[in-house]
């Protein structure tokens, strides 16, 4: 972890040591301590059920009546909670199974008062409006929220094998073959984002996730945007990411999230990021001037994917549907 820096306006990672013990001492009222939610998987069956009772659950009933009838209304109550899945800027997630259909998910729990300091309010709502109504086999499914006093919760699909991040870590850097088949479900994934005007905006190794089935799956929708108008022009994301508009202040679109897709395949080819620095400052200006070393055991295939996704001109990047067309992921994509 060394090398990656994150950067999201100023805003500092705070200790959740003392909140992290008294949600515990919350959950664990709800699941015996230290147990683990057995059978972490779930069958087609009861993904069918939970998803048609979540979708009558989040409908818009007519009248007030049919609301009351047909709203559920989620509680902490309803699900047995297992172990840390891992801690975050403002708060916990945590492996859940829905006590009903025995359906397992995993449980995002916030600290109300951490969002507010730290005036993310907006995310959470943006996070949970864009990503309550997405629905593709690489995108993680948020499935409904609830709240208390103090903490909301998200009930988010399980990813039974973790961070894309970790599996690099692990690996230290993936075949061209792999990172093809990876780079490839992404393309489908931000095919479908850009479709919907949406740009995710924060595309990296820690969020996106894999399934028990070795899915990818793009999560932490917090700083993405819905775009109507297709340019924003806030600063976000991780910092070794950024594409030069975002650095420069510059209005930006759709094209963010082609930089991103050429920075993760440089870095899973290489296992570091292609503008990494130890400043700040000097990280800043090889973005800017797009200066980075292309490795010599790149193949010549890889390397003209990276060139052409890593523009400095956001008009001049390969668009998806002639990435997805490409010889080199053509050529390694299938299994």
């Amino acid at each position: 972890l060394l090398y990656r820096k994150s950067y999201s306006n100023g805003h500092c990672t705070k200790c959740f040591s003392e909140m992290a013990h008294k949600t515990m001492s919350r959950l664990k009222r709800h699941s015996k301590e230290g147990e683990v939610v057995p059978n972490e998987s779930n069958s087609t069956e009861q993904a069918q059920q939970f998803k048609n009772e979540n979708k009558e659950a989040t409908s818009a009933p007519k009248t007030s009546k049919e609301k009351e009838k047909t709203r559920k209304m989620w509680t902490l109550d309803d699900f047995e909670i297992g172990r840390a899945l891992g801690k975050g800027k403002f708060g916990h997630v945590y492996l859940a199974r829905e006590k009903q259909h025995k359906f397992v998910v995993a449980l995002k729990v916030l600290f109300k008062s951490q969002l507010v300091n730290a005036g993310c309010e907006h995310q959470l709502r943006r996070e949970i409006e864009i990503q309550a109504h997405l629905k593709h086999p690489n995108i993680l499914r948020l499935y409904g929220y609830f709240y208390d006093s103090s903490r909301i919760y998200l009930i988010l699909e399980y990813a039974g094998k973790g961070e894309l991040y970790a599996e690099l870590k692990r690996c230290g850097h993936f075949s061209e073959k792999q990172s093809a088949q990876y780079l490839h479900q992404l393309i489908g994934a931000l095919s479908y984002l850009h479709s919907k005007k949406v740009i995710h905006r924060d595309i990296k190794p820690e969020n996106i996730l894999i399934g028990s089935n070795g899915q990818l799956k793009i999560a932490d929708f917090g700083w993405s945007v819905h775009s109507p108008s297709s340019r924003r022009g806030t600063v976000c994301g991780t910092l070794d990411y950024l594409p030069p508009e975002m650095i420069s202040g510059q209005p930006h679109g759709d094209a963010v999230d082609l930089w991103s897709l050429g920075v993760l395949l440089f870095e899973f080819l290489n296992g570091k990021p292609p503008f990494y620095s130890e400043s700040q400052h000097s990280t800043f200006r090889r973005i800017r001037q797009c200066q980075y070393e292309m490795p010599e055991n790149f193949s010549e295939g890889a390397k003209d994917v990276i060139r052409r996704l890593l523009q400095p001109t956001p008009s001049k990047r390969m668009p998806l549907k002639e990435l997805a067309a490409h010889p080199w992921i053509l050529e390694n994509k299938d299994n």
